[in-house]
């Protein structure tokens, strides 16, 4: 007896140390963050390791303290294009009135963010006063600084600032940007460079101050993906922010940007999760190849403050599962203003579901939301999982990307902007994506970056390729496109040379080139006739082109047939067996995250996974035997039967939990969670207990019960952590 219990007590203090040890290790990977200009409150007390405390005024300090004590790791996050700079717009910050730097329309309307909030055009004095209030933050401990959304909107450039700088940077006066496609793509150059510049000279100031501080401060970017950035006529730096000092960024996917309409097939509407998995694929593949941190960030509502609390609920359930695909990532902002998701009121109907007249009645965050965000959130906290344990079990083919450029963003304005529904992409992509294909959005840009090595098109055996709405920056792209063909790839060009950004003045029409196009330089690198139709080996690999449109395709009913029947022969041409399925579904360890697939593959039967489940979007933690992927289902599982491990301890719960101990007879843990909240915990125990207690008090028998090996508990959250011990 005393051999076993000097075996189970080394035991139960390993178990305890390697508990110990993950959450240790979860706080200092920063996995979770929020953002919050708020102070802390029991209300906002949130499973996260970082407190991202927004802006940069002189309320800073004092609210940072408040997180502070709470033991939250401290960022900054304010924003670059707009904030409360009133100091700075009229001439308190270095006496001159800045507000000729406020982005304006051709009318004359400054486009703002609210009231005297202008979206700025950034002279380097703009940067010079950014630098003074991140200052503010770096003495206040701050631990990274996030300068938010570096946008300049389409439509502005007609401000003097602007006009200034077109001459400064182009030698040449500036000209109406509405009135040719040259124009308007020299003016998205310029904004673009606009903005890399004001960061990295805040980069460069933080980067500064860390030495001399003997700190080690990082700099990230939250930011939308250059697709919906794209879609909206936002012009931003996006991928060259890695060369200027930018330590990573936070992937601003939600709601608000992934159910903006597009069309596929004809048929224009909202497609949020496929819009959602390209949008955070788009920001993974910025970051792969360069060793950079990504967070995602999910919403558990929108910006948009009138649907209702059971829209906002599947929409979001919709981008985390898409988030949640992309496996190489284990970092989440779990949300962004927590004080509006917890102290504000949303409908309790959509709109199209009230009678007229009817009037519209709002409601707090509805119980069973509260619980299942902070089941969720905990899971978020474990997907740091073993490479061996991640493989997909559900879905089409892999290894396929669509590549995009930042240029993307240059072709949206008048006088010919690109397709209102960005079709030159989704027009590529969405076939693939509805009939399970998880391809990936494939920069450009990082192809030729140095930290590439050569190797950021190696995973990858089709690529997709246009120029239609995009333009290729160097030529240096197509010497390594070539290479990746003959070392095996299959690039499939849809192109029809209709776009009429290809005449604008870039390096394949300026001396010594003179190509009408740039996929003409690119035929030539790669040894084709410059009117090249049809399916060419080169090398082990091959090339096909498609003379067709990418935005018309998108438009019509059998233009996502036309994409489907050439991509899969290429995929053919280079061995890669072609795959179809209504349905993808990714394990990452103990995890099963799914979707079944609407507008998929015709007449195929719903899969169904068999097993033991936890659905962790079910705030009650039910165990269920089966689950069927029907269209439009979205799912994250937990589950049960993964290396068949009977070992007790917390495998869900609505709560966070730390310290497990296992001894012969009980389970002790310390759990803690939101105010005014309930939690609901699934562990595994040998046998239906004999006691339960939280916070030394005994539970009731009514709210816990115990089937097939797993328990489930339910008791009030506590800001502050309680001690529930489990006796069998």
């Amino acid at each position: 007896m005393i051999i076993c219990g000097g075996a189970l007590l080394l035991a139960t203090g390993l178990a305890s140390a390697q508990d110990a040890k993950t959450n240790m290790t979860r706080e200092k990977e920063e996995r979770l963050s929020f953002q919050t200009f708020e102070r802390w409150t029991p209300r906002t007390h949130l499973d996260a390791d970082v407190a991202m405390v927004y802006g940069i005024d002189a309320s800073l300090p004092e609210r940072i303290k408040t997180w502070r004590d709470r033991g939250y790791r401290i960022h900054v996050m304010t924003g670059v294009a707009w904030g409360e700079y009133q100091d700075y717009l009229f001439g308190k910050f270095d006496g001159k009135n800045h507000e000729d730097e406020s982005q304006t329309e051709r009318d004359g309307r400054i486009i703002g963010h609210g009231v005297n909030v202008p979206y700025m055009s950034p002279s380097e004095s703009y940067g010079r006063y950014l630098c003074v209030g991140v200052k503010r933050a770096l003495d206040a401990g701050a631990e990274a600084i996030h300068l938010e959304e570096p946008e300049f909107w389409v439509r502005s450039g007609y401000e003097p600032n602007f006009k200034r700088e077109w001459k400064s940077y182009y030698n040449e006066d500036w000209r109406p940007i509405n009135e040719t496609p040259d124009a308007q793509y020299r003016a998205s150059k310029l904004k673009y460079f606009l903005y890399k510049r004001a960061l990295s000279q805040v980069f460069t100031f933080v980067k500064e101050y860390s030495k001399e501080h003997n700190r080690d401060i990082k700099c990230y970017v939250p930011t939308h993906s250059l697709i919906n950035y794209a879609h909206w006529g936002i012009v931003s730096p996006e991928s060259s922010l890695l060369d200027v000092g930018c330590d990573g960024y936070i992937a601003q996917v939600w709601t608000g940007t992934s159910r903006e309409p597009n069309v596929y097939e004809g048929r224009t509407q909202s497609r949020t999760f496929e819009t959602a998995f390209l949008e955070y694929g788009a920001m993974q593949n910025l970051v792969r190849a360069s060793g950079r941190r990504v967070w995602y960030l999910n919403d558990p509502i929108e910006d948009n403050p009138d649907h209702s609390w059971d829209d906002y609920r599947t929409n979001w359930e919709s981008t985390l599962v898409a988030s949640l695909f992309q496996s190489e990532v284990h970092h989440y902002e779990i949300m962004p203003w927590p004080s509006r998701i917890y102290h504000d009121k949303y409908p309790v109907k959509e709109r199209s579901e009230r009678k007229e007249g009817e009037p519209v009645e709002k409601t707090l965050i509805p119980e069973a939301y509260k619980t299942e965000l902070q089941s969720v959130i905990r899971a978020l906290g474990d997907m740091k999982q073993p490479a061996k344990s991640v493989n997909w079990q559900h879905s089409g083919t892999r290894g396929v990307g669509v590549l995009v450029s930042d240029t993307m963003m240059f072709e949206r304005g008048d006088p010919t902007p690109s397709d209102s529904r960005l079709g030159s992409f989704y027009g590529l992509a969405m076939p693939l994506v509805k009939r399970g294909l998880p391809i990936e959005p494939v920069q450009i840009e990082s192809v030729t970056q140095s930290t590439t090595k050569g190797n950021f098109l190696k995973p990858y055996r089709v690529l997709m390729l246009t120029y239609e709405g995009q333009k290729p920056p160097t030529p240096a792209f197509h010497a390594a496109l070539k290479k990746w063909v003959q070392a095996g790839g299959a690039l499939v060009v849809v192109d029809s040379d209709s776009d009429p950004y290809n005449a604008v003045r870039e390096w394949w029409n300026t001396s010594p080139n003179s190509y009408s196009t740039p996929r003409e330089h690119l035929f030539e690198v790669l040894g084709l006739d410059k009117n090249f139709v049809g399916t060419k080996r080169i090398g082990k690999g091959v090339v096909v082109r498609e003379n067709s449109s990418p935005a018309a395709l998108s438009h019509r009913e059998d233009g996502g047939e036309v994409v489907r029947r050439v991509v899969s022969g290429a995929a053919t041409q280079v061995g890669l067996p072609w795959t179809e399925s209504n349905a993808i579904v990714l394990q990452r360890g103990p995890y099963l995250v799914a979707s079944g697939l609407d507008e998929s593959v015709p007449n195929a039967p719903t899969q169904t996974l068999t097993g033991r489940y936890i659905n962790l979007f079910d705030p009650e933690l039910k165990v269920i035997p089966q689950v069927e992927l029907s269209p439009g289902k979205r799912f994250l599982l937990f589950d049960l039967n993964f290396n068949n491990s009977s070992k007790p301890r917390v495998v869900a719960s609505a709560c966070r939990v730390r310290d497990e101990v296992v001894t012969k007879r009980s389970l002790r843990f310390k759990a803690s969670g939101t105010a005014e909240s309930n939690a609901v915990l699934r562990a595994i125990v040998p046998s239906m207990p004999k006691s339960v207690t939280i916070g030394g008090k005994a539970l009731a028998a009514s709210d816990y019960d115990f089937e097939d090996g797993v328990l489930r508990l339910r008791f009030p959250n506590s800001v502050d952590p309680q001690a529930v011990e489990i006796n069998w």
